[in-house]
């Protein structure tokens, strides 16, 4: 395949290819340090059509329906005239590499629809359940033209609230049966959730899922006070109460937007974002540099062993760090 300059890049993100769009998030993606330059000057020149999207980031326990309940949303936003983009992040075997990245075959009638875009990508083991490069595919899927960029997070825990850190809106997604599943859900998620959806509340199920929508409730104003969410029930199937939801997000939106809190909460994710790049840099330098790389396995075995602790060798990694890097800048 031939290989494009930046400019045909820029062109054909700009011109709503979406091929073009694939494999520029396929540059972004890449660990190739010369892919790494180019990516990085085909974002900066993309940088102005970036930031009108809704960015919404979707997570729920196991079995609520995430990719059924984002098929039938993302469908109902398209007819409504908007560009869906959906990044649905895989996790990756901690022992093959591997990913199923199946995501399009759970939203069969979304990935056929052409007014969307749907983005799997493994997880690569990076926390949060979100890819390292999350973020600037949200960029490039804004500079493409799509006006709503959903992030599907891998499931429910703690560390699933990194997904926060880069949306504007945080849906939780959620089944009936409140009971036990409070127990269930880490108290992080629910303390950074702009939403919960109780999803399947249709047939049988529906006087279920308005309890559960009353526990959930009763939950979060114990450990939110006068900050609670709202918590509605919907059913991706029969495909009710999608609109109400949505109508939720534009209204906070447009809430957030009248205060300056977007544009700030914005802003404060960006810097966040520049220290998250820094710090992968350096452990990636750290790991990369040959002449610490014995001393890091040395030491890595001085505290598996009991030798030295973690906080003595970790001191002495970063000394030896800084040593090579002054070494590196000092002028001939």
């Amino acid at each position: 395949m031939k290989r494009l300059d930046v400019q045909a890049y820029v062109d054909g993100v700009r011109g709503r290819d979406r091929a073009i769009l694939a494999r520029t998030i396929t540059l972004i993606e890449s660990e190739q340090p010369a892919h790494a330059e180019l990516a990085q000057r085909v974002l900066h020149a993309l940088l102005p059509e970036t930031g009108g999207a809704y960015r919404v980031g979707i997570s729920g326990v196991p079995g609520a329906g995430k990719s059924t309940f984002i098929d039938a949303l993302g469908t109902q936003l398209t007819a409504a005239g908007h560009r869906v983009a959906v990044l649905a992040v895989d996790p990756t075997s901690s022992v093959s590499g591997g990913s199923i990245l199946g995501d399009k075959t759970r939203m069969s009638t979304l990935s056929n629809d052409p007014n969307a875009f749907i983005r799997p990508s493994p997880t690569s083991g990076t926390l949060g359940g979100v890819t390292r490069k999350t973020r600037e595919t949200i960029l490039l899927c804004e500079a493409a033209g799509f006006d709503v960029v959903l992030v599907e997070t891998v499931g429910v825990g703690q560390s699933e609230t990194i997904v926060a850190q880069m949306v504007d809106f945080f849906l939780v997604l959620l089944i009936a049966g409140a009971g036990d599943e409070l127990q269930g859900i880490k108290r992080g998620i629910l303390e950074v959730a702009d939403m919960l959806a109780i999803n399947k509340a249709d047939g049988d199920n529906r006087s279920r899922a308005i309890r559960a929508q009353a526990s959930y409730r009763s939950a979060l104003r114990l450990m939110r006070g006068d900050q609670v969410p709202p918590v509605v029930t919907c059913s991706a199937l029969e495909k009710t109460g999608l609109d109400e939801l949505w109508a939720l997000v534009v209204e906070s939106r447009t809430a957030r937007e009248a205060s300056g809190e977007l544009q700030r909460t914005r802003r404060t994710q960006q810097v966040r974002w520049m220290w998250d790049m820094v710090e992968d840099g350096l452990r990636r330098a750290l790991r990369s540099d040959s002449e610490l790389s014995s001393l890091i396995a040395e030491l890595e075995d001085a505290v598996g062993q009991g030798r030295t602790t973690a906080s003595a060798a970790a001191l002495e990694v970063l000394r030896r760090f800084a040593e090579r890097a002054r070494d590196l800048i000092k002028p001939d």
